[in-house]
């Protein structure tokens, strides 16, 4: 009897990692449709060695430069390997996106060629790739030292978030699919999954994701209205004027950007999701004659104290990447009258806010589906019908 209890566990919290995998290995195989860019066929892209530099045609204006930086470099990889050439550095005067780059630097190039001749080389950047990954698998290490088998689970709904977003949410928005309808696809889709690969394919998962797929659905509800209240164009996301001008003008970008809103707060979404079950099961595993309403009132007390946290939480995140920003309002002495009414700055309080909704009505109705799927008496009526 016991044994076939163990079987059953393990069979559910085995049957999300294989299908995790069997899904990651789809998606890093299934072509994008955008790998043969016109604009890079004809090159060849690796690392090189900065080995001299001639900065005589670099044109200095105080903070920033402009002009051109030679750079004779030793190239690392690719069709050319081995070879010392001339790269070129266009400085255009933008402190955001210009480097300077000095001798021993490892640079991230690219080489125009035809047959065996290169016909020029374009320093693209600083190499960093090789301090990505060692930081990736750093994290990696840490997680698993400290979660065990969670850790692996967690590196595995990683790496399937990521292979999702890059694999099907981004081509199907530049292929002119809905980006709300299919944003609400994957990241339902990303929910069930994840929380899966956390308790396996049982009740609380069920309580979790259905949690927190209200969560999500108010997000996005309120996250279009309001952003038609706000009269906010999406055009307010950073490059994203960038897509129009690169031929992809039909592409809504308000509609983007609203989708962008419960994209972005889905993660704390599930985070309490998770936590509010994880409380109910463990009241009821200690209790377990524990009626449903008490159950219940034991979720919406650790969601109450979790919420706090968790809209700081989004403010913080949110609000982290335009400290710069701030700053130059502070600086100008720019009235907070003003300040509140800029486009940007409404549009971050739309992510804040209307984020923070879904966390507010994903901690009741968490509780609840937790109180209801997790107690005793309920689940033997379950097991019964």
């Amino acid at each position: 009897m016991i044994k076939n209890c163990m079987k059953r566990v393990n069979r559910r919290m085995a049957a999300p990692v294989y299908l995790s995998l069997l899904f990651v290995l789809i998606l890093w195989f299934l072509p994008s449709g955008y790998e043969d860019a016109v604009i890079y066929q004809g090159t060849d892209r690796c690392a090189a060695i900065v080995l001299e530099t001639d900065n005589s045609a670099v044109i200095n204006n105080g903070l920033i430069k402009a002009g051109e930086q030679t750079c004779t470099v030793e190239l690392l990889g690719g069709k050319f390997k081995g070879q010392k050439t001339e790269g070129y550095n266009m400085l255009t005067g933008s402190l955001e996106s210009d480097k300077i780059f000095v001798n021993g630097d490892k640079a991230l190039v690219i080489i125009s060629y035809r047959d065996n001749e290169i016909l020029s080389v374009n320093m693209i950047d600083h190499y960093r790739i090789d301090w990505e990954l060692l930081l990736v698998a750093a994290f990696a290490v840490l997680l698993i030292i400290v979660a065990g088998k969670g850790g692996i689970r967690a590196i595995l709904s990683f790496v399937l978030t990521i292979l999702m977003i890059w694999k099907v949410l981004v081509p199907s928005c530049l292929k002119g699919a809905n980006p709300i309808v299919i944003s609400l696809v994957i990241v339902l889709f990303l929910t069930i999954f994840i929380i899966a690969l956390v308790y396996g394919f049982d009740r609380r998962m069920a309580a979790a994701v259905s949690g927190a797929f209200l969560g999500i659905v108010v997000t996005c509800i309120l996250g279009i209205l309001f952003t038609m209240a706000f009269k906010i164009h999406g055009a307010v996301m950073p490059y994203s004027e960038s897509l129009l001008y690169a031929g992809y003008q039909d592409l809504n970008l308000t509609q983007i950007f609203m989708a962008s809103i419960y994209i972005g707060a889905s993660g704390a979404v599930m985070d309490l999701a998770v936590d509010i079950t994880s409380a109910v099961h463990e009241v009821v595993t200690k209790k377990p004659d524990i009626s449903w309403i008490e159950a219940t009132r034991s979720g919406i007390r650790v969601g109450r104290a979790a919420m706090g946290t968790m809209t700081t939480t989004l403010l913080l995140a949110y609000s982290g990447g335009y400290l710069a920003l701030l700053m130059v309002f502070m600086a100008q002495g720019t009235p907070l009258y003003n300040i509140l009414n800029y486009k940007y700055v409404s549009a971050e309080i739309l992510h804040t806010f209307v984020g923070s909704f879904g966390l507010v009505t994903v901690g009741p109705f968490t509780a609840l589906s937790s109180g209801i799927l997790l107690t005793k008496k309920i689940s033997d009526a379950i097991n019964a019908v």
